[in-house]
């Protein structure tokens, strides 16, 4: 154990590997802020439950049933979807144990491939710090043809507050707000995970207060505060000056608006077909030969070459208008000598003449 003097650092620093450093949340920081936020969310839940009101809109537009759905970040469990059994998965412990399932981050689930048929994610993706591995994660957990619905806020969130801290801190700026991902980004995401058919759109909820202390008390009770590692702190001044800012934003009747950008995703893990292999090519045409000889011809055109013509005599006695056809057609066959090609190919050209004439 470190040994602790008063006034004075520890003398062994906790050790802190690679990638817990390199990680834009901190862990630690989000489990004790969702296990403080727990007891009393139910009267903070309006941006959940107006993210999930539109989620659930979506999925009455699939005529399917899912018997198997995972709540990807639970909160307190209210998720329902008639005729399903749902697992439960958080990050907190008391949201875990509240909604009845297992405490997990969302990019390290511990359920085996194909054992969902519905994944549903309500608020908690723009607090994951490896938002791509969550979502190769969701779709490797459903099976062929199943659905992932998710709703977080995006791109533009809190730009009231964003704006009036800024300007609090115009000397001596200091990192307060997650980076946020906007609807193209959220698209890509999608895509980049492995599923099919990626939709994402954005929804605007606008939100009034009535001073700067009620909309920190929602993000307190929501779980929505700053997870980045090692905040800086915010002073009193700061806070004054910051109330100052929210209240000169106010509208008329004393209330100022704040947005909520909602982001929603769909996408379906559909089947991986094997390619068909391709048809068999249709065999080329093959000139008719005379059967009583019994000689096939090749299956390949033969080679163009140059004709050579019959006798004058043999032309003229062949161009005759009382000429039998017998004799017109030995005569056309004398016209494409032999040689010493195979007979497939001289009788093969034989024929020309007599398949047009015949037409």
């Amino acid at each position: 154990m470190p040994l602790l003097v008063a006034g004075a650092a520890p003398l062994h620093k906790p050790h802190v590997s690679d990638s817990q450093a390199s990680e834009i949340f901190s862990r630690a920081t989000r489990r004790r802020r969702r296990d403080r936020a727990a007891p009393g969310y139910a009267g903070f839940a309006f941006l959940r439950e107006h993210m999930l009101e539109g989620l659930l809109e979506r999925l009455d537009a699939v005529r399917r049933e899912f018997r198997d759905v995972l709540d990807l970040g639970s909160f307190a469990g209210d998720l329902a979807i008639p005729g399903a059994r749902i697992a439960h998965v958080d990050a907190g412990f008391g949201f875990a144990k509240a909604s009845g399932g297992v405490q997990a981050d969302e990019d390290r689930l511990p359920f085996a491939d194909a054992s969902f048929d519905l994944v549903v994610s309500v608020g908690v993706l723009d607090q994951v710090n490896d938002v791509p591995g969550a979502l190769t994660l969701a779709r490797r957990v459903l099976r062929p043809d199943g659905l992932f619905l998710g709703a977080f806020a995006g791109a533009g969130t809190l730009s009231t507050l964003r704006g009036c801290i800024k300007e609090a801190e115009a000397d001596r700026p200091a990192a307060r707000f997650h980076p946020q991902i906007d609807v193209r980004s959220a698209g890509d995401l999608l895509a980049r995970a492995g599923f099919a058919l990626p939709v994402a759109d954005v929804e605007t909820l606008v939100v009034r207060y009535a001073g700067l202390p009620n909309l920190l008390r929602d993000l307190r009770g929501m779980a929505a505060t700053n997870l980045l590692p090692n905040p800086a702190p915010l002073t009193r001044d700061t806070l004054v000056r910051a109330s100052a800012a929210f209240a000169d934003r106010a509208e008329p009747d004393g209330r100022t608006p704040e947005r909520f950008e909602i982001v929603y995703l769909t996408g379906w893990a559909l089947i991986l077909r094997s390619p068909s292999p391709p048809a068999a090519a249709a065999p080329r045409h093959r000139w008719p030969t005379r059967s009583s000889r019994n000689v096939r011809t090749r299956a390949t055109a033969p080679a163009h070459r140059p004709k050579a013509r019959p006798p004058a005599a043999s032309r003229a006695r062949a161009s005759r208008p009382d000429a039998p056809i017998a004799t017109r057609w030995h005569a056309a066959a004398r016209a494409y000598p032999a040689k010493r090609a195979p007979r497939t190919t001289a009788i093969a050209d034989a024929a020309r003449p007599a398949l047009r004439w015949r037409r």
